[in-house]
């Protein structure tokens, strides 16, 4: 992507806010969302309202960042109880499970702008999010909500790229994921489950590590890693403190997988043909 191209990207899409008037901003204080939030705001200023959803599924860490960007810049903040795990079908976890977890929370967020009197509603989809299995797309084109990042057709490295310029202190912060995310479909989400998950993916960060996931299989953690970090998980001090953590929570088995960390990992498995009895 030239230069040349990706400023007229942002010019598009500051001329796609400034038309808008007043907009609400599904903000989890990740990367994309961070993006277009500080856009939005630059923009429309006081017109523009952050909203964060608050619950189990979402790390207290993220939440306390949101919090934090938002006083630093003077932008107005809603922090709104998001109830994901009173959804049967969230519970049950089959594979249109985020379907029923966006549409959810995108009525929520309709219902505070309809309160508020905001005219629009934006999440921060991207282009490379509509490569890959998500059904959470489906609620968005049925609640009506733009995203102005796939409008004007930004993928998750020109959004880094113009963070840093931009001086947002995300630009170069690790692919977030909600926690169900962890957990194989089919296996029922519960609350404690997704604490194990969080209470390990915060040991590892204090560890130092930067892009990684703790997959749920049970008894098993499985941990990816990017490929780079992979010599460093192994290291015996770093290797006998995770064990050690991870059976802490209630895991049996910790495993690293050599393949390393891959968004959507869990998702193969819809696509995976099984294998043949052939000899």
């Amino acid at each position: 992507m030239g230069e040349n191209s990706l400023s007229v990207k942002m010019k598009n899409l500051r001329r796609r806010l400034r038309g808008l008037g007043s907009l609400l901003v599904a903000f989890s204080g990740g990367v994309d969302s961070t993006f277009l939030l500080a856009v939005s705001h630059e923009i429309l200023g006081k017109g523009v309202v952050a909203a964060t959803a608050v619950s189990n599924i979402h790390p207290i860490r993220e939440q306390e960042e949101a919090i934090k960007f938002t006083r630093k810049n003077g932008i107005q903040h809603i922090l709104f109880q998001s109830d994901e795990t009173g959804l049967p079908e969230f519970i049950s976890n089959g594979p249109d499970r985020c379907y029923f977890c966006k549409k959810a929370l995108l009525t929520k967020l309709f219902d505070i702008a309809d309160e508020r009197g905001i005219e629009y509603v934006a999440h921060a989809a991207n282009l490379d999010d509509l490569k890959d299995y998500r059904p959470g797309a489906r609620a968005a084109q049925e609640t009506g909500v733009i995203e102005p990042l796939v409008d004007v057709g930004l993928t998750k490295d020109e959004i880094r790229s113009l963070s840093r310029k931009m001086g947002l202190p995300t630009w170069d912060k690790a692919s977030m994921a909600c926690l169900a995310s962890r957990i194989p479909y089919g296996e029922p989400i519960t609350d404690k489950k997704l604490k194990m998950v969080e209470e390990a993916e915060d040991f590892l960060l204090s560890k130092g590590f930067r892009q990684f996931r703790v997959r749920y299989h049970g008894s098993v953690a499985r941990i990816e890693v990017e490929s780079s970090e992979l010599k460093m998980i192994v290291r015996e001090e770093t290797r006998k403190a995770v064990i050690e953590k991870f059976r802490s929570l209630g895991f049996l088995y910790v495993a690293v997988d050599l393949q390393g960390y891959m968004p959507g990992n869990l998702n193969r498995a819809l696509t995976m043909a099984p294998p043949s009895n052939r000899g």
